[in-house]
């Protein structure tokens, strides 16, 4: 029901468009023409036209909707598009619609109804500022961001909503990221938001363990930098129904004390979902014990040995052997970083916990 729920959103969003374009040629030019037609007495719309009209909040929903809920759209480019087409819809008016209302409703003979300014034009004006306001903040200083996997479990759990310090890695436009002011650079452990050389389109989260010219080897979850071990302690148990029979640990990277979790033997996924797994969009996770046949292996049990380039970075998610990261795909460039998480603003995850974890939410990221 959920897929079929999701594809009538998607469906929604696009018909919002031609709708929304129905609705701005009216406001602009037909219903002008219908209330001169009138002599200056407001009309009757005909019924395709409101028929557009009652539909178009309904449509505009769904595509907040929509945006929330896929991973493809990009959202600065988004505000981008609102910004300039709101701004753009406002100057037109007022360097061209205006001063022609003026004048007629100026005419001899004429009544206040020539000066009516379109529906479309007000909300432009009052979307306008505010649309700018956002991009500005969510370009250069703090964007919110959803967790959309497990590889960074126990810090991160997917369904928590962070907040990233864009402000932390420089000043970048958005849209094409050029960076146009250096404000500093990740240190070890930290956990950064990127864009992945694989999926530059997306972002994604892990924490940083290695910074240019470290040479770095991971060998059973077990971290050394430049020939220091990382300090590791194996604390205790985890398993959340999802996973089973998981290790739990703390790590000291950098300025960092977090938690890791891990298997010591090559962790497995079922081919088939836990009844002890509420998730309906993950499969079961073992540690240990005799695997079945078709039991997939997530990450091998191999050793790490790299050294990161200048101006890269190396970076892992804490669920050591459930993460696609830098052991697997490389390096993250410098000119690839989007910001520091720094706080979890918000958590929902109907399918863990039935709704918001509330003890997750003001939770500071180490």
């Amino acid at each position: 029901m959920s897929l079929i729920l999701s594809k009538i959103i998607e469906v929604l969003s696009w018909l919002a468009v031609p709708v929304g374009l129905v609705c701005l040629v009216d406001d602009w030019l037909l219903r002008p023409a219908r209330r001169a037609r009138a002599g200056g007495v407001p009309p009757a719309k005909p019924a395709v036209i409101t028929f557009c009209y009652r539909a178009l909040p309904i449509l505009l929903v769904a595509v907040v909707l929509w945006i929330l809920a896929t991973q493809r759209v990009n959202f600065s480019l988004v505000l981008v598009i609102i910004t300039a087409v709101s701004g753009l819809i406002w100057l037109v008016d007022a360097l061209l619609l205006a001063p022609r209302r003026r004048r007629a409703a100026e005419a001899p003979g004429a009544d206040g109804s020539a000066r009516i300014e379109p529906t479309t034009v007000d909300y432009a004006r009052s979307f306008f500022p505010v649309a700018l306001a956002v991009l500005l903040l969510r370009a250069f200083v703090i964007e919110p961001f959803r967790i959309p996997s497990d590889s960074m479990m126990p810090t991160l759990l997917d369904g928590d909503f962070i907040v990233v310090d864009k402000f932390a890695y420089g000043l970048r436009l958005p849209v094409i990221h050029t960076k146009i002011l250096d404000t500093g650079e990740p240190h070890r452990g930290d956990v950064m938001v990127f864009r992945p050389p694989l999926h530059p389109s997306q972002d994604w989260i892990k924490r940083v363990v290695g910074l240019p010219g470290d040479h770095v080897v991971v060998r059973d979850d077990r971290i050394t930098i430049n020939g220091q071990a990382v300090p590791f302690k194996v604390t205790g148990t985890y398993d959340d129904g999802c996973y089973q029979n998981m290790e739990i640990a703390t790590e000291h990277l950098g300025m960092h004390i977090h938690h890791a979790l891990l298997c010591p033997v090559p962790l497995e996924e079922t081919s088939d979902p836990l009844p002890t797994c509420a998730r309906a969009d993950t499969h079961g996770y073992i540690c240990g014990g005799t695997p079945p046949p078709d039991a997939l292996p997530l990450l091998e049990q191999k050793v790490v040995d790299m050294t990161v380039p200048p101006g890269e970075y190396m970076v892992m998610g804490d669920n050591r052997d459930n993460s696609d990261d830098s052991r697997v795909w490389g390096f993250v460039p410098e000119k690839d970083l989007v910001g520091k998480a720094e706080f979890i603003w918000f958590n929902w995850d109907i399918a863990r916990k039935g709704g918001p974890i509330w003890g997750r939410i003001g939770k500071e990221i180490h």
